[in-house]
């Protein structure tokens, strides 16, 4: 699910959400859209998909809402890969 599509553009938003500053405030899906170059409708599916996935927690505190890595989920989905699950 990460490497689809083939662009890896959400392993792109979670590397990007890793980067010191971003990591603190997060993005928006207006961020994703503008720094990717891409549609906003395709920055929101590529968000809520690792949003459901669990590797991006929502921050709805604020308007408009910011994404911000799970780093929690993260660890255990990488420990499974390491297993070789």
């Amino acid at each position: 699910m990460l490497r689809t599509p083939v662009d890896g553009t959400r392993l792109r938003i979670l590397a990007w959400l890793s980067e010191p500053g971003t990591a603190e405030r997060g993005l928006t899906a207006d961020d994703v859209a503008a720094g990717l170059g891409v549609p906003l409708p395709v920055a929101l599916a590529h968000l809520r998909l690792l949003t459901s996935l669990g590797l991006l927690r929502t921050d709805r505190s604020g308007d408009p809402p910011r994404y911000r890595r799970d780093e929690i989920r993260i660890a255990e989905v990488t420990q499974l890969f390491e297993k070789g699950w």
